[in-house]
């Protein structure tokens, strides 16, 4: 199969697209087309700021899109991928009642109706199908929401994208709204390769019955364009045939996707057109801007996300994927597009990208992208800076404009590294609670390359700065060392990252100030990265604050804040529960600390976890016995043992460590070391404390190299 020679570019259009119209359509979800035209009138740009609402957000319909695509790196990229392994994937990445899905009970979310399935063992397609759930909840419109990363990595293969597609929305749908998923899917494949509309509606035709209540309202929708050259006078006709009224169900998928239809019908070349439509026409706005944002930033590339206003800008490329998978949530159009684009590559058959500037967290390699990147919100001298993205050396770099910078004054350009503060308010980070854990420590080597133009109008100091939480749950700047910059120089500036008292690190970026009568000019950075194991630990700082507790996944029934006696106070009700820190960067490291189990099966330390259900865990059991053992899903493998008395509420001293294949448990003493020489065997992943259904604590985890 030929490989577009502008794929990584299509795909970073496409994940724009994606993530432009959900921020764009979240704010009014679920509104009338009437209310919205009484109440905000045509949707023409962002709105967010109207209705008081934050721009950048988790979404279900971002979470679960470039969630479960992971399914393929965790199962063997193949085009054979089954739902059932997708569904196993449900099961590790999503926090119950916490990540990813909208919870709102079974019966009434198709999608927490199909996770209570697989969970009772009901594999998929079993969970997701009409014959277990009722053509209702089977129909509503979740299973198109989430296809967009399947099309992406099948670019020009709509046959392979809508049977990507079939499976991943068959976990937890059916009928119509698999066949919507299906059809969208391979639109945005063949868009790839083709801009008509007509004929990417044909090839998705092509993939679902003719009978389909998706396919008779294409012919409808498609007759109604010729009609009426005013898509409001369409709207009506979806409205008055296909409207809410006539489906059951919270947010059934034909109504919604009449509109998509409508939307790309008429604006196919027009992104803020295309946008407007959809939006304006009300009803799951987010999901259906979302899923047209995609298509039409594939179809038309970048160049047409540009053609009107400035969508990209306001965004600067921040995605929050919240799952299991903490170190995975603070991510980027940038790193998303690299990661699908490698995954396509490599379902063709082909050679993935060498990672740019040698894999370098920030490299600023595509047109326009900034990472995260902005001026420093709540600084003195923001105003002074902007941030853009230009050629340099034959790549791209981070540009950081300032202007009538006088002496002594600082500005700064920073990314997040953890969760922002909105997320304290009631309710989660836009309505769904975002799962996170930082992705830089103490102990990691930062480095960033940074040139001063030639034009710049005086030397300049810079150094780089983190932005670590304090006891008010308030950032606070953290500067390492400065460097004078004259014009025409450039540094590599370094720092071995110290502790913050069990703090978290929630931005990373760059100060500078300037040293003359005024500074005017720029900055370029050409990458910022951080290298080597952590080396940190990890309690609970003195005051009464809340983010370095949220920088663990909760996988626990009970996570204690304010537990007089330890830190970390963790409680299960049912099954296994698990707390996460960490991120797969991690490789060989060790972790220790005083564990008690107070009740429960079994406890202890996990390290290279990879989410809910893949790890290894050195653990003490109820039975008398300490173990090494590798969970991967469902299978846990006793992978070393040995008898060991324990005694509820006596503290047990831990360590575990994993250097190369090499996994070692010390308790109290007692040692079992094992290597791992299993085509599963895991090799990075954060750290974790388990207990089975019981209560677990420590006072402290300690994190270094191994």
């Amino acid at each position: 199969m030929k490989i577009p020679n502008d794929y990584l570019d299509r795909v970073y259009a496409g994940v724009l697209g994606k993530l432009i119209g959900v921020y764009l359509g979240r704010p009014f979800e679920g509104w009338s087309y009437q209310k919205i035209m009484e109440e905000l009138g045509p949707i023409e740009y962002f709105v967010n700021e109207r209705l008081n609402h934050p721009l950048v957000v988790t979404d279900d319909d971002l979470a679960g899109t470039f969630t479960f695509i992971r399914a393929l790196e965790d199962y063997g990229v193949k085009p054979g991928l089954s739902s059932e392994q997708i569904g196993k994937a449900w099961l590790n990445y999503i926090v119950e009642q916490r990540s990813i899905l909208w919870w709102g009970g079974s019966g009434n979310s198709t999608e927490h109706t199909a996770w209570l399935n697989l969970k009772r063992g009901i594999a998929a397609p079993g969970s997701g199908s009409i014959e277990t759930n009722g053509q209702t909840v089977a129909e509503q419109i979740g299973a198109q929401i989430f296809i967009d990363a399947w099309a992406m990595v099948a670019p020009s293969q709509p046959e392979l994208a809508a049977r990507l597609a079939k499976e991943a929305g068959s976990v937890s749908h059916d009928g119509a709204a698999v066949h919507a998923a299906m059809l969208w899917a391979a639109m945005e494949a063949e868009a790839f390769g083709s801009s008509d509309v007509d004929h990417l509606l044909d090839i998705g035709l092509k993939q679902i019955p003719a009978d389909s209540p998706i396919a008779r309202l294409i012919v409808d929708i498609r007759g109604w364009h010729k009609e009426h050259p005013d898509w409001r006078d369409t709207r009506k006709r979806i409205e008055e045939k296909y409207g809410y009224d006539r489906y059951p169900g919270n947010c059934h998928v034909v109504p919604n996707h009449a509109l998509m239809v409508m939307a790309v019908l008429y604006a196919p070349h027009d992104f803020q057109k295309a946008q407007m439509i959809v939006n304006t026409s009300g009803w799951d706005t987010d999901c259906n801007a979302g899923n047209v944002g995609c298509l039409l930033g594939i179809m038309n590339g970048l160049a047409g996300l540009d053609a009107g206003p400035d969508w990209r800008g306001p965004i600067a490329d921040q995605l929050l994927i919240s799952s299991a998978d903490g170190g995975n949530s603070i991510n980027d159009a940038v790193r998303t597009a690299y990661y699908l684009t490698n995954i396509g590559l490599q379902l063709a058959g082909s050679r993935k990208l060498e990672a740019p500037k040698d894999g370098a967290q920030f490299h600023f390699s595509l047109p326009g992208s900034r990472q995260g990147f902005r001026p420093q919100m709540g600084a003195e001298f923001s105003k002074t800076v902007s941030i853009g993205n230009q050629e340099f050396e034959g790549s791209r770099a981070l540009a950081v404009h300032y202007a009538a910078l006088g002496p002594g004054q600082v500005a700064a350009a920073t990314t997040p590294t953890f969760s922002p503060r909105e997320m304290l308010c009631a309710g989660g980070y836009g309505g769904y609670e975002l799962m996170a854990t930082p992705l830089v420590y103490p102990g990691q080597v930062v480095k960033a390359r940074v040139v001063a133009p030639d034009g710049n109008r005086s030397p300049v100091e810079v150094r780089l700065r983190v932005r670590v939480y304090d006891e008010r749950d308030e950032l606070r700047n953290v500067d390492g060392d400065v460097v004078t910059l004259e014009p025409g120089t450039e540094t590599v500036l370094r720092w071995r990252l110290p502790e913050f008292g069990g703090q978290p690190i929630g931005e990373i970026g760059l100060a500078f100030t300037g040293t003359g009568l005024r500074a005017d000019g720029a900055l370029l950075v050409d990458y910022l990265r951080w290298d080597g194991p952590p080396s940190l630990t990890l309690r609970r700082p003195a005051a009464d604050c809340d983010f370095w507790r949220m920088a663990w996944v909760n996988g626990t029934s009970f996570f204690s804040k304010r537990f007089k006696w330890a830190a970390f106070r963790i409680s299960q009700d049912r099954g296994e529960g698990i707390i996460i820190h960490g991120t797969r960067q991690w490789t060989d490291y060790q972790a220790s600390g005083d564990v008690m189990l107070h009740l429960g099966n079994y406890g202890g330390i996990a390290i290279r976890v990879q989410s809910l259900r893949r790890y290894y865990g050195g653990r003490v059991t109820r039975e008398g016995n300490m173990q090494i053992v590798r969970v991967r899903d469902e299978q846990t493998k006793i992978l070393a043992e040995t008898p060991f008395k324990i005694e509820f509420e006596k503290p047990i001293s831990m360590r575990v460590s994993a250097k190369g294949r090499t996994i070692s448990f010390i308790a109290d003493g007692a040692s079992l070391s094992v290597v791992d020489s299993d085509p599963d065997a895991l090799d990075n992943g954060g750290i974790g404390l388990i207990v089975h259904e019981g209560a677990l604590s420590s006072n402290e985890i300690r994190v270094g190299p191994a």
